[in-house]
């Protein structure tokens, strides 16, 4: 069946009614005793890190909002899923190839492995400094290879320190401070407090949201400090009353990477103002509590597959499996370098389930992507805004644009 067709039906039944009638028009087939084919298996390997500190078990079980659950791994088991109709129809399997690296020293073995197993699409789901070293890796180790972020914000990737084969599914903090600009100024909340706290990633979550301050016309009247702290002479930097104390805000912009500060904030103020950035209202990939374009379908499938529910690096990780699914089911046979410029070049476009085309950006690899509004029992807004307007594409309102971007890596 035409991809386009394939589209519009999947647009009018939803993807798991279109995934059934794909299963029973299989079924219906093999009545008349067509010939099977063996497929051809593709192997998507996921990359992670054992011991990384953002899969501690205390961590995931405090589900702080923006952080992950669980695993990327699951996310791409999905993905292949949800894949294997329109894979079947091109000869196509895909197989997902879990990597845990004992240690950042163990990448060069891991590689060698994959090589070994012809692996040329690649899922990081790392910390920081492993994912530079895969990215310097993995195209000299692996014969040429796609490598998906699908765990980290940080915009140096996207900048300075891009790669021409790094894609990322996982929105930059240029795109989430930008959301939440957009918010702040279609409800001209244009006073901001804005707290931040002492870790390194604070302090770049600070620098992104004034960035994004500045480009939708909020005013930052303070800047604070906080800390929490047993040190009794540190006491009022942990003091939500005192951090909060002055009138002239009207919106608490809260900046901590850690999570743990920032959920202790919400209704928590001298005065009552609402809360934004790493708690009250956050700007997320995905949220489970989505109720349009087949949201639903994809939330419950995943917490069938998984047992708990799809949270925003969840979808990242799976929108880095249907990225590759979908690159493969239009053209079986074409080497993975022609693969990566059908992707970042824009031709290969996914549905994310948010009601949009989605497609990578040509100048530094991050997929076009609405960000949600929510809190944690709902979604009460997407970005980019109505009235937000741009001259090529509204979604390039959220994130770096092609004049503004520092990365000069391209396929």
């Amino acid at each position: 069946m035409p991809a386009a067709w394939q589209s519009q039906f999947r647009g009018i039944l939803g993807f798991g009614l279109w995934r059934a009638c794909g299963l029973a028009l299989l079924g219906w087939a093999g009545l008349f005793s067509l010939p099977s084919f063996a497929a051809t298996k593709v192997t998507i390997a996921v990359v992670s890190l054992d011991g990384d500190p953002r899969y501690a078990p205390r961590r995931m079980e405090k589900a702080y909002p923006g952080h992950p659950t669980g695993r990327a791994v699951d996310g791409v088991k999905l993905a292949a899923e949800d894949s294997a109709f329109e894979l079947d129809a091109a000869g196509l399997e895909l197989v997902v190839k879990d990597v845990v690296l004992p240690n950042a020293a163990a990448l060069p073995k891991a590689l060698a492995e994959l090589k070994a197993a012809k692996v040329q699409h690649v899922v990081a789901d790392l910390p920081l400094a492993e994912l530079r070293a895969l990215v310097q890796a993995a195209p000299a180790a692996l014969g040429g290879a796609i490598v998906f972020n699908a765990a980290l914000d940080d915009d140096s990737l996207r900048g300075a320190q891009c790669a021409a084969h790094l894609l990322h599914t996982a929105p930059s903090r240029a795109m989430l401070g930008d959301a939440l600009a957009q918010y702040l100024a279609a409800r001209n909340w244009r006073k901001a407090l804005l707290l931040q706290g002492p870790l390194p990633g604070d302090a770049l979550m600070t620098e992104a949201f004034n960035r994004s301050a500045k480009r939708f016309g909020i005013k930052v009247v303070a800047q604070k400090p906080f800390k929490l702290t047993g040190d009794p002479r540190e006491r009022d930097l942990g003091n939500t009353r005192l951090l909060t104390g002055d009138r002239e805000h009207e919106v608490v912009a809260v900046m901590d990477s850690d999570g743990e500060f920032a959920r202790l904030l919400p209704y928590a103020t001298q005065w009552p103002r609402p809360v934004v950035g790493a708690n009250g209202l956050v700007a997320t990939a995905w949220h489970p509590q989505w109720e349009r374009y087949g949201g639903p379908q994809l939330t419950r499938r995943f917490g069938k597959l998984v047992g708990r529910s799809m949270q925003g690096p969840d979808w990242a990780a799976w929108a880095a499996g249907r990225a590759v699914a979908t690159v493969l089911a239009e053209n079986p046979k074409a080497p993975v370098a022609q693969q990566l410029k059908a992707l970042r070049g824009g031709s290969t476009t996914l549905d994310g389930f948010k009601g949009r085309t989605l497609s990578f950006r040509a100048w530094d690899g991050q997929l076009r992507q609405p960000l949600f509004l929510s809190h944690v029992d709902g979604v009460v807004g997407t970005a980019p805004l109505d009235g937000v307007l741009h001259p090529k594409e509204v979604l390039d309102t959220l994130g770096v644009d092609e004049q503004e971007s520092a990365c000069k890596s391209r396929p």
